[in-house]
């Protein structure tokens, strides 16, 4: 379980519209034992959704602190801002049918203008060699219930793409469409069906996410009030988080952003008055970053975003986040680094797998404070 230094090898990932976008992330690489992913909800270990096991990480000292999401509250300070992600999960999973009857699955992943959406093909059951469909530009895939997906163009140049901009149409909304025919989008690890509650926050509002915004997992109306309560700001915004692949450690690419004026301003007084800030996920992160300027100042917005954070570019929005704990080479382990070097991330990293967390979607928490 001993974490090591690693640069992940080469590979030509970068599509030729996002020149910005580097795929050679240095981040933090580690043993993850199999026995230490969560294969299941904290419900069918027969906890509850907040009973989930939290590290907390100190960048000032380097102290590491293991704790529970229930203690969440007494962790943070009156005049603290949290910042939610509202986004609600999909049933982003399709099955689909070529032409001469392959079955395949869709994964639904970023809605974009006009339309199109990024998608995922999968060959259903393969989860090591080559899990992407070669698929043909132009093909046309038949989802259940009438509806279809045409392929249009690969969205990042290889000889295999995993994600195609492709055209869907619906013969209803696609809120309703997928929540009767789709699932939600289950990787490996995960040995069985849930059921799509298992996927949501309680603090869902707006359907959108292929994948669940799972930092926010844990909440529970109780803790909510517990922090309103002790004077602690919950605010929220909109980030719509497409596929991840377990594949290919590839970074993140575009996804569809709301920050209200209201939001933006409660962080700009919390700044202004050296209150922390503290972003519940990554997504939180990349949508405060994208409209927040090189002077910290965070400014209403809605849009895509492409942006990738890494300890280079540095973290100007936030001072604390609350996390999932990251397989090795993530490149959410560079967004992370921006606010925690990785001396830091070494540290938490080594007592989290000493101490047996486990990670993923249905794992335990990481909460960094400054």
């Amino acid at each position: 379980m001993q974490l090591v230094q690693h640069t992940p090898p080469r590979v030509a990932r970068t599509p030729p519209t996002h020149p910005t976008k580097s795929p050679i992330l240095d981040t933090l690489d580690f043993t993850l034992p199999p026995e230490l992913e969560a294969h299941e909800p904290p419900e069918a270990r027969g906890l509850t959704r907040n009973q989930v096991r939290l590290v907390v990480s100190y960048q000032s000292n380097d102290h590491v602190a293991h704790t529970s999401f229930t203690d969440l509250p007494d962790l943070l300070q009156p005049g603290d801002v949290v910042v939610i992600n509202t986004s609600g999960t999909l049933n982003a999973a399709l099955e689909a049918t070529r032409a001469d009857g392959q079955q395949l699955v869709v994964h639904l992943s970023t809605q974009l203008p006009a339309q199109l959406w990024i998608v995922e093909v999968r060959q259903p059951g393969v989860t090591t060699t080559q899990p992407f469909y070669d698929a043909k530009a132009g093909e046309t895939l038949q989802l259940p219930g009438g509806a279809s997906v045409t392929l249009l163009a690969p969205h990042h140049q290889e000889s295999t793409p995993r994600l195609w901009i492709a055209r869907l149409h619906t013969p209803e909304p696609l809120t309703q469409y997928a929540a009767q025919y789709g699932t939600p989008i289950r990787y490996s690890y995960v040995t069985q069906h849930w059921p799509a509650e298992y996927y949501q926050t309680v603090y869902a509002t707006e359907p959108g996410s292929a994948e669940m915004p799972s930092a926010g997992r844990p909440f529970t109306t109780n803790c909510i009030t517990q922090l309103v309560a002790r004077g602690i700001q919950v605010v929220p915004l909109i980030l719509h988080t497409g596929v991840s692949s377990l594949e290919a450690h590839e970074p993140p690419y575009e996804e569809y952003y709301r920050v209200s004026p209201e939001t933006a301003n409660v962080v700009n007084a919390a700044r202004a008055n050296g209150k922390r800030i503290i972003a519940v996920g990554t997504t939180v992160v990349r949508a405060l970053e994208t409209v927040t300027d090189t002077t910290g100042r965070t400014y209403a917005g809605a849009g895509w975003t492409d942006l990738v954070i890494t300890p280079q570019r540095g973290i100007r929005a936030i001072d604390s986040l609350l996390t999932g704990l990251h397989e090795p080479r993530a490149s959410h382990l560079a967004m992370l680094e921006a606010l925690a070097n990785r001396r830091h991330l070494h540290l938490a990293y080594t007592e989290a797998l000493r101490e047996r967390y486990r990670w993923h979607e249905f794992g335990d928490l990481h909460l960094i404070l400054p």
